[in-house]
């Protein structure tokens, strides 16, 4: 049976009294409803709501910061790409200068041929049909360590099996696996209890924002240029405020403190902005770049010492193509620098030489294992006392649990076959095999953008990405405006019609200004790769030769 998550008798009361306050809250809201709903002889209209037969909600009438919102990763160039793929499915695309598309714009391993792991699709499996288990044939199939793994997950998810919901933060059994991992790479403890699982890293980045900004247009967060629009985006929709850092393109996109306190005084220094958290992502998405140890270090006692809830960014922690910049956690280097309680790194209680509360993320989509669509991921919190947890929670609650699939995918990359297990050299030969290819397509990328006219390029140090800079002619510049579009997007939406590539324009993610990049992964197959390094190749040379 499933195992029910601990809490002491205090946590207990504490969640008691969040969930009878939101009970609460709930009832009077519905009682004012039905107060207004009765009046007036017992009929409607609800005083408030439009009479109208028209149409309730349009782009007018909508929330406008939705509306605001953008997020460029599947953006217009995407939309556009979806209808010239329609028409080649249809056999209509003869007259296209490509037969198919490459999606080169979101990191989508398995999309663009990656293949699964096959001791974790072979859990999923057997807890997807649970009958096999006890098939006397499934020996002949799958793993023994699989049948065991799938075995002991069964009895922690319960007798629901993977289509029943779960405790909003997840389940424990699956937890306790996280939290092993996260205490052998860090050498710190993690408590179960202070582990949320969710569906990617992107709920838990929305969480954490919406929690964030109290005071709309005023309380803000100090984001990376460039960034994953993701943060922007989610911050337009709860109405707080951008501040951004500038990431340093001239050092291979470092991070440095001169920055971020440079931001961290403008946006005091109106009046009018509150930073309340500071958005690290490491390694970089979009700019590949790797943080050394003492610059996260660095980073990490500026949060504390500006009092900023630090967000953590950590999908891409096995995406390193660089032996000399391993990967650091700011969890490790917040124990380390005793910001946090070293023995109870989870708990609200502050360190030795000072506090600091902190949001670690991280996902099944990227690293080796590239699961997307799975939408696995976990958040951790540190620093934190147990009233904000009751309210994240109650945040959690709301979407009942995340998917037991994903679920199910973050505990087996972070507890994988270990040595003397059944699958442990399968896991470790196609997870070695993965990473030495993503390693070698990023040295060729970088290295073909090296010989073109007026593009640079710094070498991915990790995750999935190149972000080349691209010098436009002014002529280019001058058509972009009169199609009322950015230059590099007017640059990429050639580079789609032209080739089939899909990427993504620099002004998506934020850029200095008068600078021009794109984003695109280093995803497509080592067959596939040379094939788009030419396409690319050849329209940057006719794109160059029609606006000079």
């Amino acid at each position: 049976t499933a195992r029910p998550p601990v809490w002491d008798s205090a946590t207990k009361g504490s969640l008691f009294r969040v969930m009878m306050a939101s009970v609460a809250s709930a009832g009077r809201a519905v009682s004012g409803v039905a107060a207004r709903a009765t009046c007036g002889a017992g009929s409607l209209p609800v005083a408030g709501l439009a009479t109208s037969a028209g149409p309730q909600l349009t782009v007018e009438s909508m929330n406008q910061r939705v509306r605001g919102a953008a997020y460029a990763v599947r953006g217009a160039i995407v939309v556009r790409a979806g209808e010239l793929e329609a028409k080649i499915r249809a056999g209509q695309g003869s007259e296209l200068p490509f037969d198919d598309i490459i999606y080169c714009n979101i990191g989508n391993p398995q999309q663009l041929g990656q293949k699964p792991m096959t001791f974790s699709r072979q859990v999923l499996a057997l807890l997807s049909c649970p009958t096999l288990m006890d098939d006397p044939r499934a020996a002949e199939i799958f793993a023994p360590d699989a049948i065991e793994r799938a075995r002991k997950y069964s009895a922690a998810i319960g007798t629901g099996g993977t289509g029943a919901y779960s405790h909003s933060q997840g389940v424990i059994g699956i937890r306790e696996d996280v939290a092993a991992f996260i205490s052998e790479r860090d050498g710190f403890p993690c408590d179960p209890a202070s582990l949320f699982l969710t569906d990617g890293a992107s709920p838990a980045v929305k969480m954490m924002v919406q929690s964030l900004v109290a005071e709309r247009d005023r309380d803000g967060l100090m984001i990376p240029i460039p960034q994953y629009p993701l943060y922007t985006a989610s911050l337009a929709v709860e109405g707080g405020v951008a501040i951004p850092y500038f990431l340093d393109e001239d050092k291979g996109w470092g991070t440095t403190v001169e920055e971020l306190e440079r931001a961290f005084e403008e946006a005091k220094a109106g009046g009018k902005t509150t930073p309340r958290g500071l958005v690290v992502i490491n390694p970089g998405n979009p700019t590949g770049s790797c943080m050394p140890a003492d610059t996260v270090r660095d980073v990490t006692q500026f949060a504390a010492d500006k009092g900023l809830v630090l967000m953590a960014d950590e999908v891409y922690q096995e995406n390193v193509w660089r032996d000399d910049t391993p990967f650091t956690s700011f969890k490790k280097a917040a124990c380390e620098l005793g910001l946090l309680d070293p023995e109870r790194p989870n708990s609200g209680a502050p360190g030795p030489r000072g506090s600091l509360q902190l949001v670690s993320m991280h996902s099944v989509s990227k690293g080796f294992m590239g699961e997307c669509g799975r939408r696995g991921g976990y958040m951790e919190l540190c620093g934190f006392d147990k009233e904000v947890a009751m309210q994240l929670y109650k945040l959690a609650s709301i979407s009942l649990c995340s998917n037991i699939d994903g679920q199910v995918m973050v505990g087996l990359m972070s507890r994988p076959p270990r040595k003397g297990d059944a699958s442990f050299e399968s896991w470790t030969s196609e997870r070695d095999g993965i990473l030495a290819s993503m390693r070698r397509r990023a040295a060729k990328l970088s290295a073909a953008f090296a010989t073109m006219e007026g593009v640079s390029c710094a070498e991915p140090e990790g995750a999935l990405y190149a972000f080349p800079r691209v010098e436009l002619p002014q002529r280019a510049v001058e058509a972009a405006a009169a199609e009322g579009v950015a230059p590099d997007a007017l640059y990429c939406m050639r580079l789609l019609e032209q080739t089939g590539i899909v990427v993504v324009p620099g002004s998506g993610f934020g850029q200095r200004e008068g600078t021009f990049h794109f984003r695109t992964t280093i995803l497509p197959s080592e067959d596939a790769i040379d094939a788009v390094i030419e396409r690319m190749g050849a329209f940057h040379s006719a794109f160059l030769a029609e606006f000079k």
